[in-house]
């Protein structure tokens, strides 16, 4: 459980390695559009999981 939570545990040199990383794998230039892939995808699944709440309500009723 203790090594569980050591692994867990993000710090800020993580973080910054975990960042100059993907810099140099995607290179600066290709940052801001997988940002933007991520963030439409996030919006759909957002999107579908109220279109599945909404079902739900009106099951119920």
């Amino acid at each position: 459980m203790i090594a569980l939570q050591t692994f867990l545990a993000i710090g800020a040199p993580q973080i910054i390695l975990v960042v100059v990383v993907v810099l140099l794998l995607f290179g600066g230039k290709k940052i801001p559009e997988l940002m933007r892939g991520l963030g439409s995808g996030i919006k759909e699944f957002k999107d579908a999981s109220k279109d599945e709440d909404k079902l739900e309500e009106n099951k119920e009723e």
